[in-house]
């Protein structure tokens, strides 16, 4: 399920609030003003989508807001507004994505009307967020356990593009339950219960087993199947036969072991280390490619590259979508791109959203991206014709 957004605005200034508001619905957009934290908090619901937050202000300033934000987990996308200098804007944000938070916009007061439609715009692209219930709403234990007995669950997949030749090279695969009285409902919600009931091994397979069996059908013209990115949790590398396993898999569906990439989060790769590099020096020895997923933002960052034979480092979108306005953002996106080519992998970008962020990308020779900016997860069939479309484009 997605939504359009519903955006709740936190300022003390009333009338920063009704200019927010009017723009918002004059796009067509739910839009919610208040003035202080209090009837902030209690017009928050599992459904907005979007937050435009003041960071000064009395009583309760917009970092502390932050931190209750990150103590309710909250999943709605945060545009920060301040007249304060930019550098205080940029440790807030930085502040939030400690937090878990996702911020996807700085205003600087005063602002025009222009860059708050531009914001909103953006946001409405972007607007793929899963409707996320109150949590007494969730499906339960055994209704995740059924799912995956039955195998209720589907991939949609998102392109990874080539920048400077503009071309698909990959497609990455993104689960979803099926479930059927609430609909898709997204990772978020289930996989980190799937690990902790013991049941990811089961899901993983599931997910593995339908990513080489539909991967066929994006092929281009000339019969090139795209690499196939499938997303690992680091309790499936327990196994030490998982290398072998999937590589009879790909045997059997026809997939060649170069053209799978195996995405691991680099948080993951801490636990049981010795294990782990066990795994993923038999699968690159099996000729499997290895991606780093959302990299710095886990822990032992150096360490890790120093350890793990990668081919691929995926840049989180934290920094991507901030590229335009933070210094230091940009600063670190080039030092990454420069220091993931210099140790021989790949660099991808994540969540790029605006032809902006790719040519400072294409600027900072950046190999690959994904984002919203070309499409987001589709499922198969829609892929498909997205692919004809878009290749078409290529070749005109």
């Amino acid at each position: 399920m997605t939504a359009s957004p519903k955006i709740l605005v936190v300022d003390d200034e009333s009338d920063v609030g009704e200019f927010v508001c009017a723009a918002a619905h004059g796009m067509g957009f739910d839009c919610t003003a208040t003035t202080d934290a209090k009837s902030f908090l209690k017009s928050l619901t599992p459904d907005t989508t979007l937050i435009l937050l003041d960071l000064l202000m009395p009583e309760i300033d917009g970092v502390e807001l932050l931190r209750l934000l990150g103590e309710q987990k909250c999943k709605a996308g945060i545009v920060l507004m301040s007249g304060v200098g930019k550098r205080v804007r940029e440790t807030a944000a930085q502040l939030a994505q400690i937090l878990g938070l996702s911020i996807v916009g700085h205003l600087q007061k005063p602002f025009r009307l222009a860059e708050l439609e531009e914001i909103l715009a953006r946001s409405a692209r972007s607007s793929t967020w899963p409707v996320v219930p109150p949590e007494d709403q969730f499906p339960q234990n055994e209704e995740l356990r059924t799912a995956i007995e039955r195998n209720r669950f589907v991939l949609h997949y998102q392109p990874l593009i080539h920048i400077a030749t503009g071309r698909v090279t990959g497609v990455e695969a993104l689960v979803r339950w099926q479930h059927p009285e609430r609909g898709l409902i997204f990772p978020d919600n289930f996989i980190s219960r799937a690990e902790g009931l013991g049941l990811i091994d089961e899901l993983s397979w599931l997910v593995i087993n339908r990513g080489m069996s539909e991967v066929g059908q994006f092929a281009n013209g000339g019969g090139k199947v795209p690499t196939l990115s499938l997303n690992a949790s680091v309790y499936s590398f327990h196994d030490l036969k998982f290398p072998d396993t999937l590589v009879s898999l790909a045997d059997k569906y026809g997939v060649l072991p170069a053209n799978l990439t195996i995405e691991i989060t680099e948080t993951g790769l801490i636990e049981e280390l010795g294990r782990t590099l066990d795994i993923l020096a038999r699968l690159r020895l099996k000729d499997v490619k290895l991606s780093i997923d959302d990299f710095g933002t886990g822990y032992a960052t150096m360490q890790q590259l120093k350890n793990i034979p990668a081919t691929e480092l995926k840049v989180d979108k934290s920094f991507v979508q901030n590229l335009q306005g933070s210094d230091q953002d940009r600063i670190l996106v080039r030092k990454t791109i420069e220091m993931g080519h210099e140790l021989g992998m790949r660099v991808i970008a994540e969540g790029v959203e605006t032809p902006e962020q790719l040519e400072i990308l294409r600027l900072y020779d950046c190999d690959g991206a994904q984002g919203y900016l070309f499409s987001r997860a589709l499922p198969p069939a829609e892929l498909v014709s997205w692919l004809e479309t878009y290749r078409s484009g290529l070749t005109h």
